[in-house]
């Protein structure tokens, strides 16, 4: 008990992550890859790991959504002046199956990270931002793990909210109840109620984002694109939760948000949660300022302009 509350403390130094992520799906994760790798201060970003999304039809199969998101991680990682090659892993092409997860190189990465990091020192901080089925699957493959790692999940609704489907936890129950039945330590960003207070707008993207080199100009290009594609939606008004950002925030300043230590809810089948005060413990967030956060990424990427 008392070494998990430890993990579960807010860091005060620089961290170790991996960053798991379906870099393509949409147009946050772009954002979180940036402020990861923008924040060598207090985040060093060993690696990303590819986490598949929901089909559609420009990516009809798990394997493509991969694909799409190592060319699109490629493409980031360019603008900034960096090489995918050694740092980005493909994972899984299918949701967690318990009987048999997924052996692939994202998982493998995860393992030979978290077991070369010293169970009575500093975790490794695993920041899952899609499907957490990478994450569930090294857990199955490699349970020791678990002593090694604090993940922080980007997913699912407030405990007080009646159920309801999330993007990341719907196509994905077994993989999300395996990693909250496991113990790893966690830090859970609930998407509503929570983190969908970090919206943003086209405006003040083009104010703070628009013109700070190659990579500040392709944001909100893709941000642009995402609204176009919405039909009926303002373009001048509507705002945009840039929900990914939240992960790299906790670890960047953990006094952005409100958290506490609470059960670990129960996840049935139909995707509700529900208490259970024989569970072990995890950190909720229960709140988060945008704007400090905001104002972060801006002037991050206002300085790497400037500097490259």
């Amino acid at each position: 008990m008392e070494r998990l509350l430890q993990r579960l403390a807010p860091p005060t130094d620089r961290v170790r992550m991996v960053l798991d992520t379906d870099a393509a799906c949409e147009v946050d994760d772009q954002f979180a890859i940036v402020y990861s790798l923008l924040s060598p201060e207090r985040i060093d970003l060993e690696a990303i790991h590819l986490a598949p999304y929901q089909v559609r039809p420009d990516s009809p199969t798990l394997a493509d959504t991969i694909d799409n998101s190592y060319r699109e991680a490629d493409l980031l990682l360019g603008m900034l002046g960096r090489s995918a090659e050694g740092f980005v892993h493909r994972g899984a092409t299918e949701y967690l199956s318990a009987t048999a997860p997924q052996h692939t190189d994202a998982t493998r990465d995860l393992i030979n990270r978290a077991m070369a990091t010293d169970p009575e020192g500093p975790p490794l901080y695993v920041g899952a931002i899609g499907a957490i089925t990478n994450v569930a699957a090294a857990i199955c493959i490699q349970p020791e793990i678990i002593e090694r790692i604090v993940v922080i999940w980007l997913g699912g609704y407030s405990y007080h909210l009646p159920r309801r489907g999330e993007y990341n936890m719907s196509p994905d129950i077994a993989a999300v109840q395996t990693v909250l039945n496991s113990g790893v330590p966690m830090v859970h960003c609930p998407c509503f109620h929570v983190i969908d207070h970090l919206t943003t707008t086209i405006p003040e993207l083009e104010h703070y984002v628009a013109g700070r080199g190659e990579i500040g100009d392709y944001l909100v290009s893709n941000v642009k694109a995402y609204v176009k594609s919405h039909a009926g939606y303002n373009a001048f008004a509507w705002s945009k939760v840039i929900w990914d950002i939240a992960v790299p925030a906790w670890l960047i300043n953990p006094e952005w948000s409100v958290s506490d230590i609470v059960h670990s809810p129960h996840l049935a089948d139909d995707g509700s949660l529900s208490a259970d005060p024989s569970r072990h413990f995890l950190r909720c967030l229960r709140s988060i300022d945008r704007d400090p956060i905001f104002r972060d990424l801006f002037q991050k990427l206002d300085a790497f302009a400037k500097s490259s």
